[in-house]
């Protein structure tokens, strides 16, 4: 199924390309989400006309993650967890966990924004947490668990 993208989406094209992907896809994601249109010769009209106002919304949106990553760039967060004698928790420090402690430090961190590719945290010490705000911008929050 032939589609337009009405804003960047990671591994599939950017703003106004038309792509061919699956017809669910599409029809269950995309469209609903008004991410993307069906391509035929009247929504690509629209589209054209459209394109300025959707490039200076998809700019706006670029800036304002930017800043937010800027922000959170400076924020150190603290977890108090109960902990065992050689540092190991009492259960684990998850996305939810690490996007409530950097909303209460003042950032707006989003639990589907946290990236733990080695999944929960389960020792006290310092991380590194990348967040993914935007399809071009990942931040890097200081994250520090000690034992309560």
């Amino acid at each position: 199924m032939d589609i337009i993208l009405l804003e960047k989406i990671a591994n599939l094209g950017n703003l106004g390309d038309k792509v061919s992907v699956r017809p669910g896809y599409a029809r269950n994601f995309l469209i609903p989400k008004g991410k993307a249109v069906t391509a035929t010769a009247e929504k690509l009209a629209a589209f054209e006309q459209r394109r300025a106002e959707l490039e200076k919304k998809a700019a706006d949106e670029l800036a304002a993650a930017q800043a937010r990553a800027d922000a959170i760039g400076k924020l150190t967060v603290t977890i108090a967890q109960k902990a065992g004698d050689e540092g190991r928790l009492y259960g684990s420090v998850g996305t939810k966990d690490i996007a409530e402690a950097a909303a209460a430090a003042g950032a707006k961190v989003e639990k589907h924004e946290v990236r733990l590719p080695q999944g929960a945290l389960r020792n006290l010490g310092d991380y590194e947490i990348t967040l993914h705000l935007h399809t071009d911008v990942n931040a890097t929050l200081a994250l520090k668990i000690v034992a309560a």
